[in-house]
């Protein structure tokens, strides 16, 4: 557990995060929006873990956009009071984020910059046709390109991002793309797994892919739904210390998991020519 040191320093303290994003409008703070960052900050207020998000300096490693999940986010914090930040922030944050572990940081330590490396997993809602073509295909971005076809790319970002590692993995959990890099642009790992899918439906040719990688194209690749991508693991420098999953938000995030299943099996009965 962290000691508190007294109330005349500041501590910063990382935290590692996970999230459903279903019932989220993505990550960053929105005054008027219901996010993940909106919601810690509430829970941090609430406890006196801080007393405002600009003393504090609360962030989070990355951006994620509405619908979209994670599994290990970190969000870093400065407090005088570690060790109920450590001991509190679980309890006061909603069902649908918890916290795993825990780890001191060092002052100057901002997690969007000082993130190793990153990794996103895809999942897709309908098994692809040929899935050969589209592991073929996923080896074209390995290595450095320019994504403006792949990204809605922000005012001053360079639109040239470099993949450390690329999958296309079937198993008993479906077919999912899984993708690391340092860093990604907006909608990125999205307009990737749309343009894999694409080929593996015959929709697009790999010569046009090898175009879009060289960022040469009339019209952006269509990003693919958001439920499917999770930020998957996030690795920076830091000891971590593991925190247990509260038993209440394991046993609610379960139930949530069967009602979604049988809710699934509902929708496909109601098909018209669809026998019970």
């Amino acid at each position: 557990m962290a000691e508190d040191p007294g109330k005349t320093s500041q501590v910063r303290l990382a935290f590692r995060i996970g999230y459903i994003g279903t019932s989220f409008f993505g990550s960053q703070y929105q005054p008027d929006q219901r996010t993940v960052e909106g919601e810690i900050e509430a829970a941090c207020l609430r406890a006196g873990i801080i007393t405002s998000r600009q003393e504090s300096r609360l962030a989070l490693s990355g951006r994620t956009d509405r619908g979209v999940h994670a599994k290990c986010q970190i969000l870093a914090l400065s407090t005088h009071n570690p060790d109920l930040a450590v001991r509190a922030l679980n309890g006061q944050l909603p069902p649908d984020i918890w916290v795993s572990a825990w780890a001191y940081a060092p002052e100057s330590f901002y997690p969007r910059y000082d993130v190793i490396i990153r990794t996103y997993r895809y999942y897709f809602s309908r098994p692809p046709s040929d899935i050969n073509a589209m592991r073929d295909a996923a080896g074209l971005f390995l290595g450095t390109h320019d994504f403006r076809c792949f990204a809605r790319i922000e005012p001053g970002k360079s639109p040239v991002k470099t993949i450390d590692r690329i999958e296309v993995i079937s198993d008993e959990n479906g077919c999912r793309l899984e993708v690391t890099a340092q860093s990604f642009l907006w909608h990125m790992v999205r307009c990737m797994a749309g343009s894999l899918y694409q080929v593996s439906e015959g929709e697009m040719a790999i010569r046009d892919l090898t175009q879009y990688l060289k960022g040469e194209c009339k019209n952006k690749v269509k990003p693919a739904p958001p439920e499917g991508l999770i930020l998957w693991d996030v690795q920076a420098d830091l000891d971590w210390h593991e925190i247990p999953a509260p038993g209440l938000k394991v046993k609610r995030i379960a139930r949530q998991s069967e009602e979604l299943h049988l809710l699934g099996t509902v929708y496909s009965l109601l098909l018209p020519g669809r026998e019970g």
